[in-house]
């Protein structure tokens, strides 16, 4: 026996509200109210007000379907909902606030209104990772993020058809690929992201090239699906890239990609802007809060006392300019490009090191070297050849003997022992 459809007197918010009782009397009522209405505002008062999402369990939530499939629900609420679902649940409130420069925001937010896939590149350390998060979750109802690495094929993208055992025969399964599965969230919901983290890691001429295809022709299928589905790129999936300028220079990539792809630089940030990424990842640790936690500083026989959080402040941007512009060396040249995210890792370190119980409680100045020979100078020696790291060894000994309140000894002790190592390695190339 079929269930007997609800009648309402009125479809619109007053109408929700009117019949509340009866909406969520059963999920079939309010999936058929869903279905019916065409005021905006009356789902928003169900999803918002009345959770009507989650108000129903298991998974044959037909009501939170209809509300993600709806062309009625504003996006808003439709990020709403799927915010509230562990499956798709990006936390967006976590990413914080946009922080890269205006020009960098702009043109990406206008590529992906376009419809151009967006390239972000630029030196290690520059937040493209985060960025493309941030751009994502606000441009789309959720994202994937799939990272590149040198095995990629073209069917990590696209998809493949994979073999496998049924009862000992050999039954044949296709599974879309993370773009394809991006084509397939946006048939069904509307604006999808996805993220192709450090894609310079993979051999992109071999593994881009559907995907070049389908980006300037739109009626091309990229991939059919198990069920039988044609899967074209549409203006709904809007593709972010990252790459690090460590592993490939724009000059170097596949003239197909810079031909399809919008190609944004995100390199240097303002010293007032990386002045607000320093006072939001201090804020976010209790012990940097104000200027309440201090440290001595130490000079000659005197000691005095400072604000922790403004000596680390002094602290980066003398590491940033030095590393960037030059100045902490005998040459006034940069000695490589580096961003300012690295110095996250260092806050929250300390952070945690000086907290109450923490490894470095009582010997804070030490914590701060640690946490740069544990997070930053690593990532400087990584691509740097032996000039550089004689220079970054000058550079931390200058800082060390700049900041006495701070003992950069564990970093300064790291990068030279790295100019040991390859001064051996060449001096025994030139003997062999």
């Amino acid at each position: 026996m079929s269930r007997r459809e609800q009648t309402y007197d009125a479809l619109d918010e007053e109408g929700a509200r009117d019949n509340i009782s009866t909406i969520k009397s059963s999920d079939a009522s309010a999936k058929q109210f869903v279905e019916q209405t065409t005021d905006p505002d009356a789902i928003r008062y169900l999803v918002e007000d009345e959770e009507i999402d989650r108000h129903f369990h298991g998974h044959n939530n037909d009501t939170r379907e209809k509300i993600l499939r709806s062309e009625t629900t504003p996006f808003d609420v439709k990020q709403t909902v799927l915010d509230r679902d562990e499956n798709y649940n990006r936390d967006r409130d976590s990413l914080g606030t946009i922080r890269v420069p205006d020009r960098v925001e702009h043109n990406a937010r206008t590529a992906l209104q376009v419809g151009k896939p967006v390239v972000l590149y630029g030196p290690t350390g520059t937040g493209k990772t985060h960025f493309a998060k941030q751009l994502l979750a606000e441009a789309c109802l959720d994202y994937e993020l799939a990272t590149a690495t040198p095995t990629w094929t073209p069917g990590d993208i696209t998809g493949n058809i994979q073999p496998e055992l049924d009862d000992g025969d050999v039954e044949y399964r296709r599974e879309a690929g993370c773009v394809s599965r991006g084509i397939q969230q946006a048939d069904r919901y509307g604006e999808w992201g996805v993220l192709l983290d450090e894609i310079t890691r993979a051999d992109i001429s071999q593994v881009f090239g559907p995907l070049y295809t389908a980006v300037e022709d739109d009626s091309q299928t990229i991939f059919v699906d198990g069920e039988g589905r044609d899967l074209q790129l549409t203006d709904d999936v809007n593709i972010v890239c990252t790459m690090n300028m460590s592993d490939r220079t724009v000059n170097e990539l596949d003239d197909a990609i810079t031909r399809r792809f919008a190609m944004i630089e995100l390199r240097g940030y303002e010293e007032a802007d990386r002045r607000k990424l320093y006072d939001d990842w201090l804020d976010a640790e209790s012990m940097f809060a104000g200027e309440g936690t201090v440290i001595s500083i130490h000079l000659g026989e005197e000691s005095v006392s400072a604000p922790i959080r403004e000596e680390l402040i002094k602290l980066f941007e003398a590491h940033h300019k030095g590393i960037n512009e030059g100045g902490t060396t005998d040459e006034d040249t940069p000695i490589t490009e580096f961003g300012p995210m690295h110095y996250r890792d260092v806050i929250q370190f300390v952070g945690v090191a000086c907290g109450e119980g923490g490894a470095y409680e009582n010997n804070r100045a030490r914590a701060v070297g640690e946490a740069f020979a544990t997070y930053v100078a690593p990532r400087l020696l990584n691509t740097a050849a032996l000039p550089q790291i004689e220079r970054l060894a000058d550079h931390y000994q200058t800082l060390d003997e700049e900041f006495p309140a701070f003992d950069l000894g564990p970093a300064v002790e790291l990068v030279e022992r790295q100019a040991e190592t390859e001064r051996r390695g060449i001096a025994g190339g030139a003997y062999e």
